[in-house]
Order: C-alpha cells, then structure tokens, then sequence
C-alpha cells in the first residue's frame, strides 16, 4: 500500500523539491492548496506532513506561530509524522561551531527567537516530528536564494558576488540531497524518537573554496566582489525585507558548520552528490561548459 505525504508549500523551493522526491521514492504525493483546501480536511489518509510554508521574514512574527500551530493541531487528528525544514537561526551568533544535537538555541535576535519558539511548540506537542535542519540552500533552479540570487547571476561574465568575509565556514545544503534524506527519514519514522533535531551535515564552504570549487566547474578564473551591504541599509526606511536580511547579516561573518552526528547514525547508507557535480546543476546552464553539463544527471 503506498504512503501518503501532504507537502504545505509545494510551490517553493523546499516543498517542490520534497515533491519531485517522495514522488520518485514512491509516495503518494498531495499538495496542499490554502486557495481551497482545509488543512483538517486534507490530512485525512495522510501518514506524514511536510510543512515548507515559509512567509515572508516581515510577515514571521504575526504567521509562523498561527500556521504552525494549525499544522500541530491537523497532525495529532491523524498521528501523522510533521517534517520541517529547520534553519541555523535558533543557535544564535554567539554560539561556538560546530552546531548539532546538543547545541543549545541561544539567539536573542528577533526572527532567531521566533524559530526558537516554533520548534518548541514541537517539542512539547507529543506530535511526531522531524526538524531537518540545514543552511542555506543549493537549488537546481533559480529560486530566490542566496546562491541564485546574490552569488551567481553575473557568473557568466566572470563575477562572484559574495555576502561575507571569504575565509569564514558557511553552511550549505543541496536541496535534491535534503530532500532526498527527508524521504529516508518519513520512511524510518517509526524508528525514530518522537522529536528529532537531524542537523544535515550538506557542504561547510569558506567563500574562498566556493571561489575555487565554480572555477573548477565552469574552467575559467572569477572575479570576486563583495556584496554592497551598503544598499540594504539605505533602503531600511522603505523596504520592508531589508532590516531582516540586516539582522541576519552575522550568518556570513560568523563561522559554522552543522554536526551531522545525528544524521550519519540515521541513515548511514546516504550517498551526498559531489559538491561540483551539484554546482553544476545549480548554475545556469549558459554558464557552463558542455563537459559540466555531462555530468548533471544524478
């Protein structure tokens, strides 16, 4: 009998991800539509929920706690099993590296606090749950994130634009290999603890090696430039996202990287895809060279 998932989200880049990956395991794949669909309504004949709603950061503190607890509430009708894709932020600047398990969530800023209280309202739900925690994303399309957004878009002509000092670590998760775990993780469910924290171990990049690694994948030397911080802080008055990218703005001169203990006792058979082969798929396709290509399928 197949498995069911529910995936909140499905149109963004976690939730189409974890869509294409439960699809390919073999699941029975149902995407939420809050147009439409009652979330007690839609979770009936489900056996796991993964929960990528992610707002807008202005929007966190009025949304997350409401959503989530919507989510908790529609999961213990039906014993269902919540996967959510946690974050770095709970940990706080301050915080020595590496990150795991037993990590205490220290963060005093604003949007850190607000994760922190979500994954507490796990904990303490008795709702089967899954944080699968990882840093920033490697999409395999354009979807708004650092990479795509900030690093990449004048690659082809050369330029890596980097939003931090280049000789500091920086957690990195490639979101078909997240996904992928995901899908391992639903199916060993009921062999797991009721709350797991799994840090996913991903790739841990200075700026520097990220430099070195799409030289190697594109076979040219870049020029690097140094994000204009400068900007976003002259836009605080009128755009409404700029003080949170702001706030947030320690990740990059902060070193971390995730202790993937957790997750390597897990699921030991997992097999991470090379970091440049995942670069490859990431980068558009203008940018690389026919051999990279070759290499995409994974």
């Amino acid at each position: 009998m197949a498995q069911t998932v529910l995936i909140l989200g499905a149109n963004g880049r976690f939730g189409r991800n974890a869509a294409q990956a439960f699809a390919k395991a073999g699941w029975e794949v149902r995407s939420f539509d809050r147009s439409k669909d009652r979330l007690r309504e839609a979770v009936h004949g489900v056996q796991v929920i993964v929960n990528a709603w992610n707002p807008q950061y202005f929007d966190w503190a009025t949304q997350v706690p409401k959503l989530h607890d919507e989510v908790i509430a529609a999961a213990k009708m039906v014993d269902a099993t919540v996967i959510v894709p946690g974050n770095v932020y709970v940990y706080g600047k301050d915080t020595p590296s590496p990150w795991g398990v037993t990590t205490p969530h220290q963060a005093t800023n604003p949007l850190g606090q607000i994760r922190r209280e979500m994954e507490r309202a796990y904990r303490f739900s008795e709702v089967r749950t899954i944080i699968l925690r990882a840093g920033d994303f490697i999409d395999t399309e354009a979807s708004g994130n650092w990479f795509d957004m900030i690093m990449t878009p004048k690659i082809g002509r050369g330029v890596l634009t980097y939003p931090g000092k280049l000789d500091v670590d920086h957690a990195w998760a490639y979101l078909p290999d997240l996904c992928r775990a995901a899908v391992m993780l639903a199916e060993k469910r009921d062999q797991l603890n009721r709350f797991e924290d799994v840090p996913f171990p991903g790739y841990t990049q200075t700026g520097n090696a990220w430099t070195q690694a799409l030289e190697q994948v594109l076979g040219r030397t870049l020029k690097v430039k140094s994000m204009a911080w400068w900007a976003i802080q002259l836009a605080s008055p009128v755009w409404k996202l700029a003080p949170h990218l702001l706030e947030m703005r320690y990740l990059w001169n902060t070193p971390h990287r995730l202790d993937g203990a957790r997750f390597e006792e897990l699921l030991p058979e997992f097999e991470p895809t090379e970091l440049h082969r995942a670069l490859a798929t990431a980068l558009p396709e203008t940018a690389v060279p026919q051999k990279a290509m070759s290499t995409q399928t994974i």
